[in-house]
Order: structure tokens, then C-alpha cells, then sequence
């Protein structure tokens, strides 16, 4: 089984944060304005095509150790956050769409789907995801209104089990409990150092991942 990616979109429909392991076309890096700071380095404006897991933008708080780790913005990519490069691994190619367009298609399926299950089943029916031809996506959606959205391979089997890990575990470690972490800002995404190295531990654990 293929994980191509990870979306979590907050409340207002913005998307706050992005990571990609096995992803072989990624789009362009988004336009100027079209993205929030502190979502990804690897399709930031400014960051253009980096490797996935770019030093964050963001301060981050180790709640482990109590220690504030201020980041600057202008640092380096930090090399706890950078992917490991397989010899196997495929070159990474352009989808031709940038990422701002990317993320607000993404998530217009989402809306769409879900109203038009909502109107043929006549009540308030659940939506965790469909499957095409060429990948299968799983929604997570918080009671909070923040949705997990997953994309892998069509063959998958659903992962809404490890979108609510990556809730209940990074997310409420180093994203809700951060008090440097200002959520729902409407100006700024939820990347920080901790989570993104979080949830790229918790997905490269899974049995399900090659």
C-alpha cells in the first residue's frame, strides 16, 4: 500500500498544514498570498520544491522536556525534519496545478461529496472518503471542525483509524496543547517542528507502510 499525503484543514476551510511521503507528481509551489505561512516548506511560495518536511517556520514547544525551541524562518531545513531519500524512490515530477489550487480542490470534493450523501440518504449520513481508478482518500473530521484528509493508493484499506491517531496523538501533543501554536488565527498554519517529525514517525511505524 501507497500513502501519498496528508491535508488538515481548520474550521474556515484554509488549509494548515501539508506532508507527502510517497508521492511521485507533486504540484507547484503555491502562489504568492495563495497559502498560509506555516503549512509546508516543500510547496511554500517561498520555499518552492523542497524535500517534504522542511524546517518549520514556526516556534514549537517540547512539552517533554518544558523547553521552548524558538525557530526562525530563515534557518535551514532542519535535518530531523528532512525525508530520507530511498535509492528506489522515483523522481518527482510537476502536476502542473499549484498547491493553492491543489488544496482547494482537494477540499471541494470534500464539501461537495459530503452535502450531495447528506441529500440522497435523507439524513445525516456520515462522509469518511471514496476511491477512483487512481487513489483512495479518507476524511477525519473533528468535533472542533478540523478535517484529516489522507491520500493513498486505491487499494487501501481505510486509514481513518490512523487519521484519529495523528489527532489524539501529534496534534493535541504539539499542535493544541503548543501555546506558541496560535490556532484558528486565520493567519498562520499549525507546522512546527515537533509534529511534523511526529506524524512522519507514526506513519513510517505502520505495518501498512512499505
Amino acid at each position: 500500500m501507497t500513502i501519498h499525503s496528508l491535508y488538515i484543514y481548520d474550521r474556515h476551510c484554509a488549509c494548515v498544514y501539508y506532508q507527502d511521503w510517497q508521492r511521485t507528481r507533486r504540484p507547484k509551489p503555491a502562489v504568492e498570498g495563495g497559502l498560509l505561512p506555516a503549512v509546508s516548506q516543500a510547496v511554500s511560495a517561498r520555499g518552492g520544491l523542497n524535500l517534504p518536511g522542511s524546517a518549520s517556520p514556526r516556534n514549537t514547544l517540547s512539552s517533554n522536556s518544558g523547553v521552548v525551541v524558538a525557530v526562525n524562518d530563515m534557518l535551514q531545513p532542519s535535518p530531523l525534519l528532512q525525508t530520507p531519500i530511498s535509492a528506489n524512490d522515483k523522481p518527482i515530477t510537476s502536476t502542473g496545478l499549484s498547491f493553492d489550487e491543489e488544496a482547494k480542490l482537494v477540499y471541494g470534493v470534500i464539501l461537495s461529496l459530503r452535502n450531495m450523501v447528506k441529500k440522497i440518504s435523507g439524513r445525516d449520513e456520515q462522509f469518511v472518503g471514496y476511491r477512483t481508478s487512481a487513489y483512495k482518500l479518507h476524511l477525519f473530521e473533528t468535533i472542533s471542525g478540523y478535517k484529516f484528509v489522507m491520500l493513498t493508493d486505491p487499494n487501501a484499506d481505510s486509514l481513518r483509524f490512523v487519521l484519529r491517531q495523528i489527532y489524539v496523538g501529534p496534534f493535541l501533543e504539539y499542535v493544541t496543547r503548543n501555546p506558541l501554536v496560535n490556532m484558528d488565527s486565520k493567519e498562520y498554519g499549525i507546522d512546527n517542528e515537533y509534529f511534523r517529525a511526529s506524524v512522519d514517525r507514526l506513519v513510517r511505524g505502520l505495518s501498512i507502510f512499505p
